[in-house]
């Protein structure tokens, strides 16, 4: 799912970009994904609309954000360590925060990997027709393990 999903992210540059759902499903399956996870994809992409909806305007800048026991398990420490980083850094504010918390809830198993996370983030951006700056992009795409230290 998650590969469907940077292709759309690397191809569209908004999700009204994207032709209907009929048309989208087409050409992924074109470009080689399978049914399965085309239709996960679009499913989620679903969700992360009607997450957008219903979090618009519902938190306050100052909120504070505690997290469920079961969204500690399901997420995981890294996950949440990444998600309070972005708060912190000013770029991800609390209605954002919580879509991609809705988000990765909706993957199934857990924790969620970070990898998969950074990918939810990304998409999240990209569904509100928002481009994080370029330190952002780069938390999102540079591995750690590949990162140069000057």
């Amino acid at each position: 799912m998650f590969d469907v999903l940077v292709y759309l992210y690397e191809n569209y540059w908004r999700p009204d970009a994207c032709p209907d759902h009929d048309q989208l499903s087409r050409k992924l399956t074109a470009a080689g994904f399978e049914n399965d996870e085309i239709e996960d994809a679009l499913t989620w992409l679903h969700g992360l609309a009607e997450s957008a909806e219903s979090h618009a305007g519902t938190q306050s800048p100052m909120s504070l954000r505690v997290y469920t026991e079961q969204e500690q398990e399901h997420l995981g420490e890294a996950s949440i360590g990444f998600i309070g980083f972005l708060e912190s850094a000013g770029v991800l504010p609390p209605a954002m925060r919580e879509m991609v918390v809705d988000r990765a809830m909706a993957i199934a198993g857990g924790p969620v990997d970070l990898e998969d996370l950074k990918i939810i983030v990304l998409m999240v951006f990209w569904s509100l027709g928002e481009e994080p700056d370029a330190l952002i992009l780069d938390e999102l795409f540079v591995d750690d393990d590949e990162r140069l230290i000057h």
